[in-house]
């Protein structure tokens, strides 16, 4: 059966580990009767956490499609973790969701996850509304909750429920939207609508009044109705609702227990009866501007939100039907390689089970298997359209390692089932560095790195090591020197003769010419790997042929891209050739490449030479109580502090580090501020590294080639 777009609610599941997120869904699942017996995280058994590694761990790794039927209309819900490790999975939930559902715990409050998640909510623009999640805990507290909410989201939150009681003792919630109370029966599930008892009337009526503003505000129709009649009817409250929940300007609060099924069924009649469907939100921008809106006129168009492997069935793909209707055996066309691409079989998903549809109309979430060349961030249209949905925007890599593999004969298959893994999670991004020369793999933590590993070694049964990465250094001169190399060798027959005198110096935009030297030819060159190269040609009387100058330069760089000191790359140096030898048999292109190379080595060793550092720009958010802890811990990397800003509720310190010292630097922030910071980091340039840490540098460097 498929559902049309104005049936269709895409609710997304969000908030801090432990909030009751796949809870609430199997009792969302079982209330809609899609499942006879609701299971529980800790048994293994429920829809959502299916995979292996979920259920040994006892949480959510992956994000989950699931689907129910409540009414007339049709529920898919994306149940993701709560982990800041595998934000990537919430990114691309909230790229086809319509509504975030985010639960709060009654007992912790609003918690860092969910801070750090909120970002994605206002970044989306989503509309959302909060569940305040186990009531029935015995330290549950709602008015804490609903206040730390309102601290920290604004003045749009507006409880639309509360507990009359809370506590192990739970089972009665006051509903100030439709102004009854429910009570529930001791297993859950339908409960019997009383009378609000006189004593919180006051209470109700005031939260009453206020969701009855807050829904007027949003229309000015509705403004008038309210000014005149001092209220609004049933259908223009549910009307203004529906207008600020899409326009992110209210965002309800519920309240429930997942666990004793008491309150979901509410949420799910609210989520059908006044949450935006995919039409009411704002048209899907394309690439190169324009808009899409979500209706079943016109082709179809599809975009893939997820993909993963799975044994025996190869890659399984999710997506959203941006628009039109697709039909299983639909042909599409991939618009980001233009390959052509057949929808063999449509599939409606709860968790593992996937049941096969005839075909999924605009706005719903479905799933296909064996797409030849289609992935994740893919749009695929009817033929003739050239629709390219802007792709989702995954946030970058926090922690780096290097990939060590002892059986070089399993590199290929660890390289394998490393690019399946990043081709399910673009979150993780495994990346062969010339300049480090090394297998570098970064992702969002260590968490997020230790199961990539543990999967590897399970699933593909392919070991592997991880291992601190290599810095990237520079080498640099800061004072001119002088020399000459004379390369001969003698073999038998025609030998190998060249004489090479050079001055190597610092280089520097817009300096003037050599002193003392005749400048017949000047090349400045931008290194491959960043800074400059100044090679002048100031030969005089014909001592080395002008043919030459190729190899000459030739030896030179071939020194630079592996430098005297660490073998790091050189940059920003200036050389002069100014006189030399040759022979007319034996000197060719290779003894001046030789020479020269030489040469500059040895120059390079007299000219004070400096190694570089890079140095990274840190941008620290934080809570007002863990600037202290970051500060302290800064200083001890070599930190230099630029400044310091608020940013909403949250402080801003603003930092330059040398790389060298920020190795798991999202692990030790995470403790020092117990989950509460969050950073951005982006190259700023390179320093100068202090003696004492250059000559350690080097010594390394030469213990190293004389192992």
């Amino acid at each position: 059966m498929s559902f049309d777009t104005k049936n269709i609610r895409n609710v997304v599941l969000l908030g801090h580990s432990g909030s009751g997120k796949t809870t609430f869904a199997e009792t969302m699942l079982f209330e809609a009767g899609e499942i006879n017996r609701r299971g529980t995280v800790e048994e293994g058994n429920t829809v959502s956490d299916y995979s292996d590694l979920e259920k040994e761990r006892g949480g959510s790794i992956f994000s989950t499609l699931m689907h129910v039927q409540w009414k007339d209309s049709k529920i898919n819900i994306l149940d993701t973790p709560g982990l800041d490790d595998f934000v990537g999975e919430v990114v691309s939930s909230m790229k086809v969701g319509s509504t975030a559902v985010v639960l709060l715990n009654a007992k912790s409050g609003v918690e860092v996850g969910t801070e750090l998640i909120w970002d994605y909510v206002d970044t989306f623009q989503a509309p959302a509304m909060f569940v305040i999640n186990q009531m029935d805990h015995e330290k549950a507290d709602f008015d804490n909750t609903l206040n730390q909410a309102i601290q920290r989201f604004g003045s749009h939150v507006i409880p639309f429920q509360y507990p009359y009681n809370s506590g192990k003792e739970f089972n009665t919630i006051i509903d100030v939207l439709r102004m009854v109370m429910y009570v529930f029966p001791p297993e859950g599930g339908k409960p019997e609508k009383h009378a609000i008892p006189e004593s919180e009337m006051p209470r109700a009526m005031e939260m009453h009044n206020a969701i009855v503003e807050a829904a007027a505000e949003n229309e000015e129709g509705l403004m008038e109705q309210y000014f005149e009649k001092g209220t609004l009817t049933e259908e223009e409250l549910a009307q203004g609702l529906r207008i600020g929940i899409a326009h992110h300007q209210i965002f309800p609060v519920f309240c429930c227990s997942a666990t004793k099924n008491m309150g979901s069924g509410r949420i799910m009649g609210f989520i059908n009866d006044v949450c935006p469907t995919p039409a009411d939100r704002r048209p899907a921008r394309l690439q190169g501007g324009g808009t899409l809106p979500c209706k079943t006129d016109g082709g179809a168009t599809v975009f893939i939100y997820k993909t993963i492997s799975e044994p025996r069935v190869g890659l399984v793909s999710y997506f959203k039907v941006y628009s039109g209707i697709l039909r299983a055996g639909d042909e599409l066309v991939n618009a980001n390689n233009r390959g052509g691409e057949r929808f063999g079989q449509v599939f409606i998903a709860n968790g593992k089970d996937r049941i096969q549809v005839e075909e999924l109309r605009a706005g719903d979430l479905g799933v296909t298997v064996k797409l030849k060349n289609t992935h994740t961030n893919n749009t695929l249209n009817v033929k003739g359209t050239d629709r390219v949905l802007v792709p989702i925007e995954f946030p970058e890599p926090r922690v780096t390692v290097s990939i060590e593999q002892q059986n070089k004969a399993d590199m290929e298959k660890l390289m394998k089932a490393l690019h399946l893994i990043s081709e399910e999670d673009p979150t993780v991004v495994v990346e062969q560095s010339a300049a480090a020369k090394q297998i570098l793999m970064h992702g969002q933590g260590q968490l997020h790195l230790d199961m990539i590993k543990h999967r590897v070694e399970t699933i593909q049964g392919v070991s592997m090591d991880f291992a601190r990465p290599r810095i990237v250094y520079r080498e640099t001169i800061t004072r001119e020197a002088n020399t000459q190399y004379r390369h001969k060798k003698q073999t038998g027959g025609a030998g190998q003769f060249a004489e090479v005198h050079m001055r190597i110096e610092p280089y520097a935009e817009g300096m003037g010419d050599p002193a003392g030297l005749t400048v017949r030819h000047r090349e400045v060159e931008d290194l491959p790997w960043g800074g400059k190269l100044a090679y002048y040609w100031c030969v005089v009387g014909g001592s080395i042929d002008s043919k030459f100058s190729n190899a000459i330069k030739k030896g030179i760089l071939a020194k630079m891209e592996e430098g005297p000191l660490t073998g790091s790359y050189c940059q920003d140096i200036r050389v002069s050739i100014f006189d030399g030898k040759m022979h007319p048999v034996d000197s060719n292109d290779n003894a001046f490449m030789t020479a020269s190379s030489q040469a500059f080595k040895n120059a390079f060793r007299e000219a004070a030479p400096q190694i570089m550092e890079p140095i990274l720009k840190l941008d620290i958010l934080c809570p007002d109580e863990a600037m202290g802890d970051i500060m302290g811990d800064l200083q001890t990397r070599r930190a230099i502090i630029l400044g310091m800003d608020s940013d909403g509720h949250y402080q801003k310190i603003i930092a330059k580090a040398p790389q060298a010292e920020l190795y798991l630097y999202s692990s030790t922030l995470r403790s020092v501020s117990q989950g509460r910071a969050k950073f951005h980091q982006e190259f700023a340039e390179f320093n100068s590294v202090p003696p004492d840490i250059q000559q350690k540098l080097i010594d390394t460097h030469q213990a190293e080639n004389e192992e």
